[in-house]
């Protein structure tokens, strides 16, 4: 089932509103112009989740992202990928605290790991 219940503007989202796309995923946020844009939180069939900024449609800023397995990088988000300063826990405890770019993790001396359970997906309206 797809739907909007929400706010809206001359006819489209925005404003505080709820999202159920037709693939199961679900946007419970704020909407600017009919995208996701300030705080949301995206959750999806698999059982992951993102909370956290929003800007044009994608996940821009300060989230967090949890995975099904439950992986989770807190941190900053650019262009709906890990980038910035981060924390990922894995499931057995273990941390990576440090930057990130484009998703993967930058270590100095060595190329970085990609946080392949991560799918970059900017839903848009």
């Amino acid at each position: 089932m797809t739907g909007y219940d929400g706010e809206t503007k001359n006819g489209v989202p925005h404003g505080h509103g709820i999202y159920t796309y037709a693939y199961g995923v679900k946007y419970v946020g704020e909407f600017k112009d009919g995208l996701p844009n300030g705080q949301g939180t995206f959750t999806f069939p698999s059982g992951a989740k993102y909370v956290g900024e929003f800007k044009n449609g994608g996940r821009n800023g300060q989230g967090t992202y949890t995975n099904a397995d439950g992986e989770k990088y807190v941190g900053e988000f650019k262009d709906g990928l890990p980038n910035g300063q981060g924390t990922l826990t894995h499931p057995n405890g273990e941390k990576y605290v440090g930057e990130f770019k484009d998703g993967k993790k930058r270590s100095r001396g060595r190329r970085g790991k990609s946080w392949l359970s991560f799918r970059r997906s900017r839903s848009r309206l």
